[in-house]
């Protein structure tokens, strides 16, 4: 019994694509901005915000609600900047490491944002902060299903 590599089960010969080939494959596999994620988080923590104004009649509310948003949003929006930096274009094993770096940062930074609510928001609900919140990061999704949806339009 021999041992095979695993360069030896790989083909040996690889293509790269011309430029219309590429062209091709980055049209049927389109992505989403990460700036419009972070402007439905946004968006859909206002519309909450003012939704929840209406049906409680409560500042403390709807504040809590906005500020579940944007402890979603903002952190996202510097990761989505830290994404685009100098370091990601320099080549493909520091643009892996500078998303680890960005994705850590908004972890920390989304956490910080949680801990100080109660000390910057009046009458904080706890409640209403964990709805703006889930909103927000529901967004993610909501772009996936976008994109999804695209995809499909196209191939019909």
């Amino acid at each position: 019994m021999t041992s095979r590599s695993l360069d030896e089960d790989l083909d040996p010969e690889i293509v790269p694509l011309t430029r219309e080939q590429a062209l091709q494959l980055s049209e049927r596999q389109p992505s989403v901005s990460p700036w419009w994620v972070v402007l439905a988080q946004v968006a859909v923590g206002l519309l909450a915000a003012g939704f929840s104004w209406l049906l409680t009649k409560s500042d403390s509310v709807a504040w809590s609600v906005l500020y579940g948003a944007m402890a979603a949003a903002l952190p996202a929006a510097l990761f989505a900047r830290g994404l685009r930096g100098r370091l990601s274009r320099i080549n493909p094993g520091a643009a892996v490491l500078g998303f680890f770096v960005w994705e850590m940062v908004k972890l920390v930074l989304t956490l910080a944002i949680l801990v100080a609510a109660p000390r910057l928001v009046v009458g904080l609900s706890w409640p209403g902060l964990l709805v703006g919140l889930v909103l927000a990061l529901k967004m993610y999704w909501f772009a996936l299903l976008w994109v999804r949806r695209s995809v499909k339009l196209k191939g019909e």
